[in-house]
């Protein structure tokens, strides 16, 4: 039997192939669990995972249900804040939410692996081995059992194959990425401010491929970021004349997918810092040293973020048959239910949800995310008691862009429009509610005010 070694790609062809013996004797092992126990099964711990894990913990505990998180990584960040963490406005390591310690508090098993197959007639998940850093095994590979799948799995970055995308640009779908971009800008300061030839035209220049709420919300935090960093005694060269952000969309505006009155203020607030603006033009190859447009313009950068379009992880389009769409979101209905499967369901961006009445399935917004984990354990306590499950209702709250701190716009329910102060109010509370149902009211509160503390004994940007 020959294992997956770390630097192997982790497809599921390739998984499943090279431990089919171990799967196989591993589904044929009993379950330790209790037999008694409905088993549920989540897998992926983003915004939608984690929040439904914390809520069946709390509401039914050890008692009823056997609830399994199981995620590839370690902790959870928000992941509409990873642009923070990019730019070093938020720190991954300080902000984090550990899953194991977290499980533990919240009556919920944690385990750590990746899902790269299912058998849905023997209801069985199958998990890929986990390896350190030097590449020795950690975990082996597992089955897992279920009574109820529910795949929460979240999108990645869809470069749509544009050449040398993957290579030399960064996407910002996890807090590895997010901390590598942030590392990646703050050599690109030291670098500058330290040598003694003049400036390449691609020298503190980042292009960032897609206007959507992260890469219009990034291109603010990096003014400030940016500048921030020269402030702390890099005063060879004039940061301020040199530092250049550029937003590349392919749509005729920034914020495609929000309203109209948000993309304006925002364009125009951006355009007062200096940020140009591409509109109406695609990206067609990624280089070491800039980005081209088109077929005939070079833009010099040498910091590429690819925040332009999303799709679901590749490895759904193979789930055992489920049907997924043309971006790989499993198709699901009403009631959250993958179509074909009734104990299989999908939640947040990795699902396409086109509810009764409606042409477009749901949003991939954290807000979609957190209704859809609220509704999935009304969905597993009608399952409980043999009922017929509900079906999902879908309410729009409304669209916030925070930009830095040099502004915030926001249209709420009814088209009801609001800035300033507020806005910001309104859009860190968005965060603030997520916490919430992760820790509890007392912990998030205590958290916030220990926030607020830290903050004045520390640089406002993470510089290292």
């Amino acid at each position: 039997m020959q294992i997956i070694t770390p630097g192997m790609r982790l497809v599921p062809e390739a998984v499943l192939a090279n431990n089919a013996a171990l799967f196989r004797a591993l589904q044929e092992t009993p379950s330790h669990a209790d037999s008694s126990l409905h088993r549920v099964i989540i897998v992926g711990g983003g915004a939608g995972g984690l929040e439904l894990a914390t809520h069946l913990g709390r509401k039914f505990g050890k008692r009823r249900l056997s609830v399994t998180l199981v995620d590839r990584n370690r902790t959870h960040i928000w992941k509409p804040l990873l642009h923070e963490v990019a730019s070093g406005a938020l720190s991954a390591s300080n902000d984090a939410v550990e899953y194991i310690a977290h499980a533990s508090r919240h009556h919920y098993r944690y385990r750590i692996g990746e899902v790269v197959g299912i058998d849905r007639a023997k209801r069985q998940v199958f998990v890929a081995p986990s390896f350190d850093d030097d590449g020795r095994q950690i975990i082996p590979p597992r089955v897992l059992g279920y009574d109820t799948l529910v795949l929460a799995v979240g999108s990645v970055s869809n470069d749509f194959g544009t050449p040398g995308a993957a290579r030399h640009a960064i996407a910002l779908d996890t807090a590895d990425q997010a901390a590598r971009f942030n590392k990646r800008m703050i050599d690109a300061c030291l670098r500058a401010n330290a040598q003694y030839e003049q400036l390449s035209p691609s020298q503190l220049h980042c292009v960032i491929v897609g206007a959507g709420a992260t890469g219009v919300e990034l291109a603010a935090e990096l003014h400030k970021s940016m500048r921030e960093i020269a402030s702390h005694n890099l005063d060879n060269i004039d940061f301020e004349r040199l530092i250049r952000i550029t937003i590349v969309e392919a749509a005729p505006r920034i914020l495609p997918a929000l309203p109209e009155h948000l993309a304006v203020a925002s364009a125009h607030l951006l355009h007062d810092l200096g940020v140009q603006i591409r509109c109406g033009v695609k990206a067609t190859e990624v280089t070491e040293d800039g980005i081209r447009l088109g077929e005939k313009l070079f833009v010099p950068a040498e910091l590429v973020v690819w925040s332009a379009g999303i799709k679901a992880p590749d490895f759904l389009k193979r789930l055992d048959g489920l049907e997924t769409d043309r971006i790989n979101r499993l198709v699901v209905d009403e009631t959250l239910q993958a179509r074909g499967d009734e104990n299989v369901f999908a939640i947040g961006d990795c699902a396409s949800c086109v509810l009764p009445g409606e042409n477009n399935p749901l949003p991939s917004r954290a807000q979609t995310a957190h209704q859809q984990a609220d509704h999935l354990v009304k969905v597993i306590a009608a399952r409980l008691k043999g009922r017929a499950v509900p079906e999902f209702r879908y309410r729009d709250y409304g669209s916030l862009v925070s930009l830095a701190d040099y502004g915030s716009f926001g249209s709420l329910i009814g088209g009801l429009r609001i800035e300033g102060l507020l806005a910001r109010l309104m859009y860190r509370s968005l965060y603030k509610m997520h916490l919430t149902a992760v820790h509890g009211f007392a912990k998030a509160a205590l958290d916030s005010i220990g926030e607020v503390v830290a903050r004045r004994t520390r640089p406002r940007i993470k510089l290292h």
